[in-house]
């Protein structure tokens, strides 16, 4: 099945080949015009097929190598009207994790209320600073992105003075199984725990746990964040999802509505954590 993304990257391809076809001097072929480029003749048979996203840097070449440099603005536009919803973690990372985490940042100050579900791991506003340093170096490894870990934990603790600014909420829900991800070593989960205890009662958040023997009338399925009415942004291993649709903000805070019934706060809430605290290892 087609995604909304797939079929604009397809109509980009279209449009690439459409120029390569209508070169001023006469027509390119694909095998002539990869070795202009000093390309590989499978880029860009997979630029033109839809099958291979471009970089700004791959347009303007294919603009000027077509002889169409005017072209490269429409072109960028429609790369970045599909790329503003489907953010590759390829992409983001190129140059660490810290522009990643001031990005966020920027979209969290912004909002006064955020509605979240997090489904494997503690949310980012609420981790220490060791948490947040082995979560980051995890993913590193995983992307094989440069190790910026110490900036991007600063970042990330930068962005926690959110919930300290008067007239902001955090409505939280959070899956008990992300208290027992041991994404770090026992002692620093323990830290961490420590942490969610303290912030239980805190006037600007509303922290639910949905206990993993609750009855659930949804799967947990992906963690994903509400900001304000406008955006959600959710993730998978590949990209994270800037989606901004009315009917899709709607549907999303249905989900979290759906999955706030099978949760427990306040005392409740604090009685989960110990339970996750006192499973740690020693």
């Amino acid at each position: 099945m087609s995604t909304d993304f797939q079929t604009a990257r397809e109509e980009l391809g279209r449009r690439l080949r459409a120029l390569r076809t209508e070169c001023p001097h006469g027509s390119l072929t694909g095998t002539a015009l990869s070795a202009s480029l000093g390309w590989a003749q499978s880029k860009v048979s997979k630029l033109e097929n839809g099958r291979q996203t471009p970089t700004a840097e791959d347009l303007r070449a294919w603009a000027d190598a077509t002889g169409h440099p005017g072209a490269f603005d429409e072109l960028h536009g429609r790369l970045k009207g599909f790329e503003s919803h489907i953010r590759s973690w390829r992409r983001q990372l190129s140059s660490g994790h810290r522009p990643v985490q001031e990005t966020w940042n920027e979209v969290t100050e912004a909002a006064r209320v955020l509605h979240v579900w997090d489904s494997f791991a503690v949310n980012g506003l609420l981790q220490t600073p060791d948490y947040a340093r082995h979560v980051f170096e995890r993913y590193a490894t995983l992307q094989k992105s440069p190790r910026d870990t110490e900036d991007a934990v600063r970042a990330r603790m930068d962005r926690q003075r959110w919930l300290y600014q008067p007239g902001r909420r955090l409505n939280l829900l959070m899956w008990e199984s992300a208290l027992r991800a041991q994404v770090c070593p026992p002692e620093v989960l323990a830290g961490q725990m420590d942490r969610l205890l303290g912030i239980v009662g805190m006037d600007t958040v509303r922290l639910g746990i949905v206990p993993v023997h609750a009855a659930l009338r949804l799967p947990p399925a992906n963690a994903f964040w509400v900001v304000g009415e406008q955006l959600v942004i959710t993730e998978d291993w590949h990209a994270e999802l800037w989606l901004d649709g009315a009917d899709t903000v709607a549907l999303y805070r249905r989900v979290w509505e759906t999955l706030r019934a099978s949760a427990v706060f306040d005392a409740e809430a604090q009685h989960v954590i110990v339970r996750a605290r006192r499973a740690i290892a020693p």
